[in-house]
């Protein structure tokens, strides 16, 4: 006697809903039933949307961050952009944080990941060439190096830095220090050390 399962679709769209990140078996489960029993029009507009954006999200051209059909991102095609300000970050997701502080009115660079030789990432896998044409067609511009700043990320910064070092340009790291809310006792040494270099007089 054959034991009770789901059908076949029904398991097809757990295992799918379990590929995703932080979503285990019972979640995928929870998820897969929601849609049968209460949303299969909600089911519906979510496969459309997911097919639209699997069809139509593109790199933008220029910079690497999520744009559609090709074309540029908000960031790169508007003009009251200050171009003289280039962002450099390791994935497209690093630009949205930056962006939400409204702070920065420039424009960035995704490079796509960083250096990392055990994970066999080297820098022809990451967008640097593209980022030393940029940066020579703008010239007296101001590059900032927002990679992590774990080893990785410093080998990153390290190296882009020696490839900008040629050009017009000048090279900038994000300050990095003591988060806000947290004690002495939180903080890592190479954080105190980044605060204890970035220190500001009152």
């Amino acid at each position: 006697m054959k034991a009770q399962d789901y059908p076949k679709p029904v398991q097809e769209l757990i295992a799918r809903l379990k590929r995703m990140p932080g979503v285990g078996t019972r979640g995928a489960e929870r998820h897969a039933l929601w849609f049968l029993q209460h949303g299969r029009a909600d089911a519906r507009a979510l496969a459309a949307a997911l097919t639209a954006a699997a069809d139509e999200v593109t790199p933008c051209p220029r910079c690497g961050f999520f744009a559609a059909n090709g074309e540029l991102c908000t960031a790169c095609s508007d003009p009251a952009r200050d171009s003289a300000l280039l962002c450099v970050v390791e994935q497209p997701t690093d630009v949205l944080p930056i962006e939400r502080c409204g702070m920065f009115r420039g424009l960035y660079h995704c490079l796509g990941g960083k250096i990392s030789a055990l994970d066999g990432i080297m820098p022809e896998d990451l967008a640097v060439t593209q980022l030393v044409e940029r940066v020579r067609q703008l010239p007296g511009c101001e590059v900032i190096l927002a990679v992590g700043s774990d080893v990785e990320g410093e080998a990153t910064a390290l190296y882009l830095a020696e490839q900008l070092s040629a050009l017009d340009c000048r090279v900038t790291r994000l300050a990095q220090g003591m988060p806000a809310g947290a004690g002495l006792g939180q903080a890592d040494a190479v954080t105190l050390m980044r605060a204890l270099e970035g220190r500001k007089k009152l």
